[in-house]
């Protein structure tokens, strides 16, 4: 046990007050700004290990709780972290929960951590940290009554340990923090300290809910809302200016709180709440940053999301954004359960699309983390999910690698031993027995670390098409506005139909947030995509202006720029200038269920795979008038033969502007009935494909199974001496792949397929080279690592 340095916690106080005060970014932008000599970790400084690991803290004990210690569990710990070694694993992620480590007040007990890392060294195994702040001590809330987490109705949460107090109140913040940091002292004391999970899974009220305040919103208590007058203080001059955009006559800030409902006259309130709780979320990451650097200067440091924010929606409880996460830590992620607690086949989409929106929210932190990766089964209550298989492990694994993982962390090595998960996500058995999937994925994490500067070198190829994630368009009325279409959420199923079609048929595809078109960095892209755009930024639309002008290809959908950040009719539509760079206007919309558009314009590239002379939409039927004197051509018309698509030429660039919102498949976890049967499917498809046609998108390589839909998955990467290819399985039958990969030089390369380890030289032909596969069976991988012959 050691007590706290009174000394120590001055000058804490201080600079945890310093930070506070300071970390309260512009409303409309939050910005990464490290402390000197806190600096993020860099790509290349990160890049020289890859993590496999299984969570394990000692004992049985169920995370976040942590086993007590006896006499016998030195010996009992080091005979299961020798078995952890010996299956092939290089890292244990042990936990840290606050509740366990500081009991009273002061008294830290971070013995399980100390004796775990005392092994792990002696073993060989690194350690990998996650951190439970959030079920937090009884003393806290005995000291800090005023603490309580509190919802729009007024309902205070009593901690059942977890969802522990709310850290906006400055004393809670301060030893929340000063928990975080007294941790990575201890903790950095061990050679084998590899890096940091600081929050896991993140959400405003974390681990318990209470189910009897309905619709809850979070937090309301006094000090939250302190917290937003000091964020709306930035990013309005004046309260005056506040009270002209809400629409009120508040006398003092101190009136000023968020808004519970919606009225009808404005919802600029609602949005300023939305993207304070947004960035409020990121900020709080960025502080147990903060804390922990202040002890620990050279850990990886990173945190995981469940769901990615491409699925959430800001009128939910609290949903973080994963751009904006990923911008305070070294590295972000997911929690990846395929299976997790129900029965049936896992959803081979939603892992597609989880991991990729990870990896391009990571871009720049060169690759995202599987926080938590499924090791078994699932449970909760009765309800169990189907047996997790080595097969399973096999393709989720390499399925990780190939959409740019930088670590894989299998959660757990022993089952859950309590809870209403109990029995449930376990690598191994609860008496110690060892599984087939355990030996398995040894194999795989001991193959991964002895090729892991290969994997670690390669990343996954530049895309030329950006899909815009647009968290705005999901505001539009207020909590007024459900942001759902037939019951499914409409920015979320629009952003998915689109990346579905390219994924499917293996085309590299990157989603981009709505800031980075206000950043104006956009040069690496041909084609941009704007779905569901109903809500954005005159920055935003300025930049793709220019970059139209500049030669860039846009396609959007209907009622773009309908709204402004403030939520604000623009008084066209297009608004914001953007009917200048599509060249109309809209002068009606309906709402239909179904919508045809037949094509008028079939020479168009966009239309060169067409079957049928006409697409679908749905929701929107927005008819659209040229505006005199634009370069405009009509592409389709609705039934009532009002123009239904334009393209248009803008300075250098093209655009098409469809009046409605294209009707793209479903994911399968979504509810509801497809509005398109599969003809129509194929045509709206066949258009979307054509776009690579009209805006002259390079593919790096072909597969004979593009757009069969038939579960095969292909991933190029790109390293200093040549590629590295990933071909997935990830359906049940055996399956023989030809892919024609577009390459530099006509020279021979050296072509490995290094899980079985075959070898063969190639001349490309016409700078294409030609790889076929063998049979490969349900959940089979290979993986090729392509280079020019010496």
């Amino acid at each position: 046990m050691m007590t706290r340095n009174k000394d120590g916690i001055i000058i804490f106080t201080i600079i945890l007050a310093i930070f506070f005060g300071c970390n309260q970014k512009n409303g409309s932008e939050i910005k990464n700004n490290p402390a000197p000599g806190n600096d993020l970790i860099t790509t290349s400084e990160s890049a020289d290990f890859f993590p496999v690991s299984v969570w394990y803290s000692g004992g049985k004990a169920r995370a976040p709780m942590l086993s007590k210690i006896t006499p016998e569990s030195k010996e009992e710990w080091r005979n299961d972290l020798r078995q952890i070694k010996a299956l092939g694993f290089n890292t244990v992620r042990t936990w840290v929960e606050w509740t366990h480590s500081e009991p009273k007040e002061g008294q830290f007990d971070f013995r399980n951590l100390e004796l775990l890392s005392e092994l792990a060294e002696e073993i060989g195994l690194k350690i990998f940290i996650q951190v439970y702040g959030e079920s937090a001590p009884d003393w806290v809330g005995k000291k800090f009554p005023d603490g309580l987490l509190e919802a729009h109705s007024g309902d205070r949460i009593i901690p059942q340990s977890a969802p522990g107090y709310c850290i906006d109140h400055p004393g809670v913040r301060l030893a929340f923090s000063n928990f975080y940091t007294e941790m990575a002292k201890v903790a950095s004391q061990y050679s084998n300290l590899y890096g940091w999970d600081l929050w896991s899974e993140p959400h405003l009220v974390q681990w318990g809910r209470p189910g009897w305040i309905p619709n809850a919103q979070y937090c309301f208590c006094p000090h939250t809302q302190s917290r937003f007058r000091e964020w709306l203080k930035e990013k309005y001059p004046s309260l005056q200016d506040l009270n002209t955009a809400w629409y009120r006559t508040f006398e003092s800030w101190e009136e000023v709180s968020p808004p519970r409902f919606n009225t009808i006259l404005s919802y600029t309130d609602y949005i300023d709440w939305k993207n304070f709780i947004y960035q409020k979320m990121a900020e709080d990451l960025r502080m147990r940053y903060e804390a922990v650097r202040l002890a620990d200067k050279k850990g990886i440091i990173t945190s995981h999301a469940s769901p990615p924010s491409i699925f959430s929606s800001p009128q939910g409880s609290g949903a973080e954004d994963d751009f904006l996460m990923a911008e305070q830590v070294d590295h972000y992620g997911i929690s990846q359960y395929p299976k997790h607690n129900r029965p049936g086949e896992w959803i081979r989409s939603n892992f597609m699309i989880a991991a990729d929106f990870s990896y391009s929210a990571n871009k720049n932190n060169g690759g995202y983390y599987v926080g938590e990766f499924q090791a078994g089964f699932g449970t909760v209550g009765l309800r169990i999910g189907d047996e997790v298989t080595p097969q399973d492990h096999n393709i989720w694994f390499w399925t990780s690698l190939a959409t740019g993982a930088r670590a894989v962390n299998i959660y757990a090595y022993y089952p859950m031993s309590s809870g209403y998960e109990s029995g449930g996500y376990g690598l191994i058995q609860l008496d110690g027995s060892l599984t087939e999937r355990a030996k398995s994925i040894g194999r795989t994490a001991k193959f991964v670390n002895d090729n892991q500067y290969l994997f670690l070198d390669s990343k996954p190829v530049e895309a030329e098409i950006a899909l815009v994630y647009n968290p705005l368009s999901q505001m539009v009325g207020g909590s007024r506005g459900s942001g759902r279409i037939e019951g499914q959420p409409g920015h979320s199923k629009s952003l998915i139909g689109y990346y579905r079609v390219f994924s499917d048929n293996n085309i590299p595809v990157d989603f981009i947030h709505r800031r980075d078109l206000e950043s104006g960095k956009l040069e690496q892209y041909k084609l941009i995509i704007v779905p569901y755009p109903l809500m954005f930024t005159q920055t935003a639309a300025t930049n793709l202006k220019t970059f139209v002008k500049n030669g860039g290809f846009l396609l959007a959908e209907a009622r773009f720029a309908w709204n402004d950040e403030k939520g604000y009719a623009t008084d066209i539509i297009p608004g914001m200038g953007l009917s200048e760079v599509f060249g109309v206007k809209e002068t009606k919309v309906e709402v239909k269920n179904k919508v045809r558009m037949n094509i008028s314009e079939t020479s168009h590239p966009a239309f060169n795979h067409l079957a049928r002379p006409y697409l679908t939409g749905e929701y929107f039927l927005e008819s659209l008038k040229v505006i005199t004197g634009s370069e405009v051509e009509v592409l389709a018309r609705f039934d009532d033969n009002t123009p239904a698509i334009t393209g248009s030429h803008f300075g250098e660039g093209q655009t098409i502007l469809i009046g409605s919102f294209l009707a793209n498949r479903i994911p399968s976890s979504y509810q509801g009935t497809a509005n398109i049967d599969a003809a129509s499917q194929e045509d709206n498809d066949a258009f979307l494909l054509g776009l690579l046609d009209w805006a002259n998108i390079e593919r790096p390589f072909t597969t004979s199974h593009d757009g069969k839909q038939d579960s095969i998955v292909v991933k190029l990467h790109t390293n200093r001496k040549g590629y590295l290819l990933y071909v997935l399985n990830q359906g049940r039958t055996k399956k023989s792949i030809d892919i024609k990969l577009n390459v530099n030089q006509d020279s021979e390369f050296v072509l490995h397929e290094i899980l079985q380890d075959r070898i063969q030289n190639k001349l490309p032909q016409k700078l294409v080279l030609e790889i076929g596969t063998k049979e490969m069976p349900g959940s089979g991988v290979e993986v090729w690592k392509i280079q020019p012959a010496e």
